[in-house]
């Protein structure tokens, strides 16, 4: 990654020149008096975007993933029992 340093007047009158730089993979340090105050620098999201179905096909499974259990069958119609009354 290519870095300039640009003074804060520059980088005033060039900030949409110095942004597309950015854009290209460049780095502008923004200087006052000659010390860096800043950075420009191209925008990261913070997550990537999810595009549905990009597992699809992928993810194999077995018919007995959820096999019925009597005793839970059984606690769960005693609940449901339950919120009814």
């Amino acid at each position: 990654m290519t870095a300039h340093i640009v003074n804060t007047h520059e980088a005033k009158s060039r900030l949409s020149e110095l942004i597309r730089e950015a854009e290209g993979g460049a780095e502008v340090i923004v200087a006052r008096n000659g010390h860096p105050v800043a950075r420009i620098v191209p925008w990261r999201p913070a997550h990537s975007v999810r595009a549905p179905g990009a597992w699809a096909g992928q993810v194999e499974y077995g018919d007995d993933v959820v096999g019925s259990d009597e005793e839970v069958v059984a606690m769960f119609d005693e609940s449901a029992e339950a919120d009814l009354l």
